[in-house]
């Protein structure tokens, strides 16, 4: 089963999430910075990272680089900023849709 961590500036209700994605075979795991996203890597085999646009830019910048200097496997994919938060889960759902069905 592939790991999702989804990333929040105030971070994600995993839960909440959960219940309106349409798919279901994957695991979510939710963070808000650098420290939970190598805590995630140290534990998990971490597929895809999914990233909100509330993260301030040199954050998500230094993330970004950890995953990728870390990882050959991991797709990242950031959302836009217009969406605002309530485009979070469906950003969440389109993209796990396109990756694992």
């Amino acid at each position: 089963q592939p790991i999702a961590l989804l990333l929040g500036r105030k971070g994600i209700s995993i839960e909440n999430v959960d219940e309106k994605i349409s798919i279901k075979d994957v695991t979510l795991l939710g963070g808000t910075s650098l420290e939970n996203v190598k805590a995630a890597f140290n534990t998990h085999d971490v597929a895809i990272v999914i990233m909100g646009a509330g993260i301030d830019l040199n954050k998500r910048i230094e993330i970004v680089e950890y995953i990728f200097n870390t990882s050959k496997s991991t797709t990242v994919h950031m959302k836009d900023w217009n969406s605002g938060p309530q485009g979070m889960t469906p950003f969440i759902d389109r993209i796990l849709n396109g990756l694992l069905d």
